[in-house]
């Protein structure tokens, strides 16, 4: 647990001399195994979480210089107290860490207006597998000088080197908000439905997210009394929210226009609108306690793949459909980002019919196979936000061109030729 860029670069350094690998940790909220040591080698896990400083926030230039262990919820609130906003927003707000936010590419609920980490990163500090320290704390917008070595760091899940900071992009402040929930009778009313609503309000929409009848129901049975403001009636329902940082705008009325338009339109079967904060908390709550409820429910089987918006419609009938067939017992589930074509499938399986280790890892790679095939099938991609991690890198051989699989080997044997960087993490250990 060094507190220093110079005690990672000592620590890596020696271990580079050792030829012992490294293993880096950031709040261990990921998804795929990207932070959890093989255990078919001596591996030093390097845990950032006392590297927790933000060194600087320039509020004119819109931008925070954060060490790799700052929470992220202490990064937005450190931006809101400087009248900024850092939009990055998770589940895991309150422990995840923004060295494994910058090492996975997270997504989250925003990307829909203001993009992945990619987006969100100006400058990265990172230490080499020889232990070399570069430093990359570039707060431009524009930087035209030579390749973007950055975004090398970007969604790499420290299989380069260990990023130790990051410079983020800030935005203003928002002052009003507006949420709706909405019901609807599919997954392209929904795609349609957010065409109409940009051509509306443009890039004012803050988030848009799509939920299916049976992930509200299980929310309900197991979300600690959890209520929805709406008769669960249809198929497909939409969280969404309005927002904008001139508190002149009236986001409240502006959305009950649009919805009436829409109702018009038959974009939509009936809506919600939250008549204040609380309220619209609650309506959020259906969103923010997916995870949990539905590990309450059984054992889950959570996907995170993407296809193009304009073939969701026919993404998620296809593999609903082949997993209800071909997996005994699975309630499949959706909930996700309409917007970016990232929908997580979901299956719960029973522990009543699903009793063993065993059982239960069988089920899991049939439901993600068929995920998998499905989403390539649509020209999409096997993981849109939480990674490869240990978790998928068998899948990736199979799924990516092998040009693409030589130019990363290629990128990876050039910065960690000892293949001491978190081996077996995106592609296989050499």
């Amino acid at each position: 647990m060094p507190g220093s860029t110079q005690e990672v670069a000592t620590l890596v350094k020696t271990c580079a001399a050792m030829h012992v690998a490294i293993v880096p940790q950031g709040g261990n909220t990921g998804l795929t195994g990207g932070a959890v040591a093989s255990g078919d080698r001596p591996a030093v896990l390097l845990n950032l979480s006392r590297m927790n400083r933000i060194r600087e926030i320039d509020a004119a230039n819109n931008s925070l210089t954060a060490e790799a262990g700052c929470i992220l919820a202490n990064v937005r609130e450190a931006a809101d107290a400087q009248e900024r906003q850092f939009p990055l927003l998770l589940g895991s707000v309150g422990s995840c860490e923004i060295g494994g936010l910058v090492s996975t590419n997270a997504g989250g609920t925003g990307v829909l207006r203001y993009g992945s980490m990619r987006e969100l990163v100006l400058g990265v500090e990172a230490v080499l597998p020889d232990g070399s320290v570069w430093d990359g704390l570039r707060a431009l917008r524009k930087d035209n000088a030579g390749y973007d070595l950055k975004q090398l760091f970007i969604g790499a899940e420290g299989t380069l080197g260990v990023v130790t900071a990051a410079v983020l992009k800030l935005f203003p402040r928002l002052s009003v908000c507006a949420t709706a929930m909405m019901a609807l009778s599919g997954v392209q009313q929904a795609v349609d439905l957010l065409r109409f609503m940009q051509g509306q309000v443009g890039n004012r929409i803050e988030a848009f997210e799509i939920l299916s009848h049976r992930q509200i129901e299980i929310v309900l049975e197991h979300g600690h009394g959890l209520q929805s403001p709406m008769a669960l009636e249809a198929p497909f329902y939409v969280l969404m929210e309005l927002a904008d940082s001139s508190p002149q705008w009236d986001a409240g009325a502006e959305l009950e226009r649009k919805l009436e338009a829409a109702l018009e339109r038959g974009l939509v079967l009936d809506a919600v609108v939250a008549s204040d904060g609380a309220k619209a908390d609650r309506i959020w709550a259906l969103r923010h306690n997916i995870s949990e409820s539905n590990k309450r429910a059984g054992f889950t089987v959570s996907n995170d793949t993407s296809v193009p918006i304009s073939r969701l419609a026919q993404f998620i009938p296809l593999v609903t459909g082949r997993i209800e067939q071909q997996v005994e017992g699975a309630s499949v589930c959706h909930a996700g980002h309409i917007g970016d074509g990232n929908i997580h499938v979901i299956a719960v399986l029973s522990r009543a019919l699903y009793t063993t280790p065993e059982q239960c890892e069988a089920a899991a790679a049939r439901v993600n196979l068929i995920v998998h095939e499905a989403s390539v099938e649509l020209d999409g991609s096997i993981s849109a936000e939480h990674g490869i991690g240990r978790m998928h890198v068998e899948r990736l051989e199979r799924f990516k061109a092998p040009i693409e699989l030589q130019m990363m080997r290629a990128v990876k044997a050039a910065f960690d030729p000892q293949g001491l960087m978190n081996p077996g993490k995106i592609l296989r250990a050499g």
